[in-house]
């Protein structure tokens, strides 16, 4: 299986459509990969939070019309990243958007861990309740967005509904590049699982972004790291190590904590 990861600035200057043109037409470049995965919120970056209500947009907006077009003119899987999302019913969220090689939507993932303590996305988005997995023809992903890495139960969860392979963008900052290829490693190991993550390069609102977009195999094997800067990265992996690691070293039967077990009255 081959994926390709679009790590590109999201610098002032360059108007949000510019990008979104930018972005489709290397989507379309990609074409012969499996998968392509963009990072988190690349039309306003993850940082500008003033921007967020601004150009937010519905679920079916501009740029879910570019990148379904993007994906069926490459033929290929695409992990959109995310979009501030606007609901019509409710609030702005951090949504992350898949479409299949046919250009349809495949899923939607509202991110459930917002970023902020108390401020930014933590207060201007609404928390998303729902973990998703998509069943492509070589693996099945589990979706999780940048801060979420921060939390295995997630995906723990993620592996329970059956996820092989993680893919995760992001707007990770520079000063914590250590914990996100830490974190990344972490994810990959205790889940035997594929990690792709996705981020970004550039400075977001002042805050210069980590790149080193990176995939982690489910030993923990750095397969791939990008760099700082702008950078397509583009590795081709077994999904069936998988299946391969679990059988050889198979830790997740020996779970104890977090499953369904009946209570001892006492």
């Amino acid at each position: 299986m081959r994926a390709s990861l679009l790590q590109i600035a999201v610098e002032e200057g360059e108007s949000v459509e510019s990008r979104r043109v930018r972005m489709a037409s290397l989507v379309r470049e990609q074409a012969g990969a499996d998968l392509v995965v963009l990072p988190e919120l690349w039309t306003t970056g993850a940082f500008a939070y003033e921007r967020f209500a601004e150009e937010a947009e519905p679920l079916e907006g501009a740029t879910y019309e570019a990148m379904a077009k993007a994906a069926s003119d490459a033929g290929v899987w695409l992990h959109a990243g995310s979009i501030p999302e606007r609901d019509p019913d409710g609030p702005l969220y951090n949504t992350s958007l898949v479409f299949s090689p046919s250009g349809e939507l495949a899923a939607a993932y509202r991110k459930i861990h917002r970023f902020g303590f108390d401020k930014g996305e933590a207060v201007l988005m609404g928390a998303g309740s729902e973990l998703v997995t998509v069943r492509l023809p070589e693996t099945v992903i589990g979706l999780a967005t940048c801060y979420d890495l921060r939390f295995p139960e997630l995906f723990r969860g993620l592996v329970d509904a059956g996820a092989e392979t993680l893919v995760l963008p992001a707007g990770w900052p520079e000063r914590r590049r250590s914990h996100w290829t830490l974190l990344a490693q972490a994810r990959a190991v205790e889940n035997q699982s594929f990690v792709l993550a996705c981020g970004t390069a550039g400075t977001h609102a002042g805050v210069p972004q980590a790149g080193h977009s990176i995939v982690v195999d489910p030993w923990g094997e750095v397969l791939a790291e990008a760099g700082a800067g702008e950078e397509i990265l583009t590795v081709d992996f077994d999904p069936a190590k998988v299946a391969t690691t679990r059988d050889q070293f198979p830790a997740l039967k020996d779970r104890v904590l977090g499953l369904e077990r009946p209570r001892r009255a006492g």
